[in-house]
């Protein structure tokens, strides 16, 4: 992972949805798959969730204060990435049935990407989507890394995309239908919902980067610039060789300069792709949009 990418996770979506309840979005896709409304099929689990809160959550196994310590503990140490590591682990090593079994392995999906353990983060990811479908950060934070650590050369090179392009898709899908937690405003969940889909859709460009689908990728990484509160240059340099390679030389410009102006070891290579850009544009016919 670079450290545009770790410096990304400690924005406000973590400070958000862990340092205010403890993977809040997690929370709510275990409330709504253990409490099913009376109208709906369990095998056919409604997008739409019902609560974000663990009161109304039947637990899995009866909840012992020493359990209750070791949540809060963990919830607390938002801050810390490698304390988090070390306390989600410990955590579900001691109560693997727990209620909180879904909050925490959210938690570690995030830490474990802070701390540049990509295999770990998409095998406990993993685990706490199939837990829990519905859990929007957890589907949008697999969705954008898989592509970005992505190994054309692996065998499996292919099914890797398909998953980074089904987990994009869904979070696209559940994010909107949440409703918000009463731990915090409105200004603060719809912060964390747009940075969330803002992560849904660098994925899923990305995903058609490599595909070489690049109108498809333009879209969403326009998408994905637009709702981000707080930008990540990676995109703006993925819209610009999306834009390049579609021959639209003037945006592919733009989005290089503008991923330029962010300090860090792309700049350079963004300064050298708008460049680059321009020369393009200088002997060859700009695409219409």
């Amino acid at each position: 992972m670079t450290g545009n990418g770790k410096a990304r996770m400690r924005s406000t979506l973590v400070a958000i949805l862990l340092g205010l309840g403890g993977g809040a979005f997690a929370q709510s896709a275990q409330s709504q798959q253990q409490n099913p409304p009376a109208q709906q099929q369990p095998d056919k689990p409604k997008d739409k969730v019902q609560d974000l809160t663990l009161d109304n959550a039947a637990p899995v196994a009866p909840v012992s204060a020493e359990e209750e310590a070791a949540y809060k503990a963990l919830t607390d140490a938002s801050a810390d990435p490698k304390k988090r590591v070390e306390l989600g682990e410990a955590f579900m090593q001691k109560y693997p049935n727990s209620r909180y079994s879904g909050p925490v392995m959210a938690n570690l999906t995030v830490a474990y990407l802070q701390t540049g353990d990509v295999q770990k983060m998409e095998a406990v990811g993993d685990k706490e989507i199939a837990l829990n479908p519905n859990d929007g950060q957890t589907l949008a934070i697999l969705g954008q890394t898989i592509p970005r650590s992505f190994n054309p050369s692996a065998p499996d090179a292919v099914k890797r995309l398909d998953k980074a392009e089904t987990y994009s898709k869904r979070a696209l899908e559940v994010v909107p239908t949440m409703p918000k937690p009463e731990t915090i405003t409105i200004e603060q969940f719809t912060t964390a919902k747009n940075q969330t889909l803002a992560m849904a859709h660098s994925g899923l460009g990305l995903v058609y980067v490599r595909r070489g689908k690049y109108s498809d990728a333009i879209t969403d990484l326009e998408q994905s610039v637009k709702l981000d509160p707080n930008p990540d240059p990676v995109n703006y340099y993925l819209l610009g060789l999306a834009n390049e390679k579609a021959s639209h030389f003037d945006d592919a410009i733009a989005a290089f300069n503008k991923c330029a102006t962010f300090p860090g070891s792309l700049a350079a290579t963004c300064k050298g792709g708008a460049e680059e850009a321009k020369k393009l544009s200088a002997t060859q016919l700009s695409a219409p949009k």
